[in-house]
């Protein structure tokens, strides 16, 4: 793994910093605490960090395997994202993370109940910063091991990234390896099958306003009202009570 730089300088990489045929790359974006940095590092590393510094919203780069043919992938790890009483706090180049990504990643924290609750208004963030080519979303709920912790019930994930349209997986980076690394890897291979063979590692910073096709296999985010959005998770919310109750 190789730490490129801090996300002030977004930009392509050509050869040698990136000497495969194939670029993906993939902005982290969550509430702070959530486990960023530390998904980031798993993937990339295999290992567990405990403590990391305050996220200054660091790009990482590895090479990997992908479907069996070469690939560099690039991670955006970004700054946590808070609510203020003016909406959204958002971190310097969130928004330019999400559109130079091909994919996003969304992070909340099972212990955290307003990280979770933060996950509506970054999709919806996802959704405009994409414009017409908005890049597909994965939910992700980490630290699943702390089950004394927990504030966020199992079903809700499901639920809610049911609402928006996108994949979901519930995850531990402390204990688990295989199901981060399992969530980042689909994701690459979706992507991987959408990029011909020398796509993106050849384009300019000036290039990568001109996205590129996005994967079937991994839904795009819809944008829909806040309110709306509410009603419908707990419409979906009251089915899945109402199931339960019944049997």
């Amino acid at each position: 793994m190789r730490l490129i730089q801090n996300m002030s300088t977004i930009a392509e990489f050509a050869t040698p910093e990136c000497p495969s045929n194939r670029t993906i790359k993939i902005a982290v974006i969550g509430g702070s605490g959530v486990g960023k940095t530390a998904l980031v590092v798993r993937f990339l590393t295999r290992r567990f960090i405990g403590d990391y510094e305050r996220n200054a919203g660091n790009l990482y780069s590895r090479e990997v395997q992908v479907d069996g043919e070469q690939a560099a992938i690039q991670v955006q790890d970004t700054p946590g994202v808070d609510v203020t009483c003016n909406g959204l706090s958002l971190p310097d180049h969130v928004t330019c993370s999400i559109q130079w990504a091909d994919a996003v990643v969304l992070v909340y924290s099972v212990t955290d109940r307003h990280s979770f609750d933060l996950i509506g208004q970054l999709h919806q963030l996802v959704a405009r910063a994409g414009g017409v080519n908005v890049p597909p979303v994965i939910l992700l709920a980490n630290k699943a091991d702390l089950l004394h912790m927990r504030r966020v019930d199992a079903e809700q994930g499901p639920l809610l990234a049911a609402v928006l349209g996108c994949s979901f997986c519930e995850v531990s980076a402390s204990e688990d390896y295989s199901q981060v690394h399992g969530a980042f890897h689909r994701l690459c291979c979706h992507m991987a099958k959408q990029q011909p063979q020398a796509s993106l590692s050849s384009h300019t910073t000036t290039g990568a306003a001109e996205k590129k096709g996005r994967s079937p296999l991994i839904p795009r985010p819809k944008s829909p009202n806040m309110q709306d959005l509410k009603r419908r998770f707990k419409q979906a919310l009251s089915a899945k009570v109402r199931t339960v109750t019944s049997v």
